[in-house]
């Protein structure tokens, strides 16, 4: 009897402690992953904009390394680049749209304007990790 009732509070923590990661910003390894498996053909390993599709592309592709302007990181300007409403207006754009990453658990993610805006969990991991790789 004892035990039943530690192993229903060790599995009542491990239900507590997954509901309150649910919510949270993603760290940068999550995003770096996403990045590997979306990004890299084009973008390059470190972000440069320097990936093996890269080669005769015009535009070039951006260097990630180099979205910060002054102190302020543009999450929100990122963001919509990312998942294509940035794009919508741009003749020649070749970036594709990520529209998988628009799906699941969504996250509070804070834009540059203070505003908490539900994300998508990974197109915030990918937020995280670029952000993590400005000046590299």
């Amino acid at each position: 009897m004892k035990y039943a009732g530690m192993a229903a509070g060790i599995a009542g923590l491990a239900v507590l402690t997954a509901c309150m990661q649910a919510g949270t910003m993603p760290e940068p390894e999550e995003g770096r992953r996403l990045f590997v498996q979306n990004c890299v053909q084009c973008h390059g390993p470190a972000g440069k904009g320097d990936g093996p599709l890269s080669r005769g592309m015009k535009p070039r592709p951006t260097d990630l390394t180099q979205l910060q302007v002054g102190a302020v990181f543009p999450r929100a300007r990122v963001l919509s680049t990312i998942d294509g409403y940035h794009r919508a207006k741009i003749p020649g754009e070749v970036m594709p749209e990520f529209g998988a990453l628009l799906e699941g658990e969504t996250v509070p993610v804070q834009t540059e304007d203070g505003i908490m805006t539900p994300t998508p969990r990974p197109l915030a991991a990918l937020l995280a990790y670029l952000e993590a790789i400005q000046g590299s």
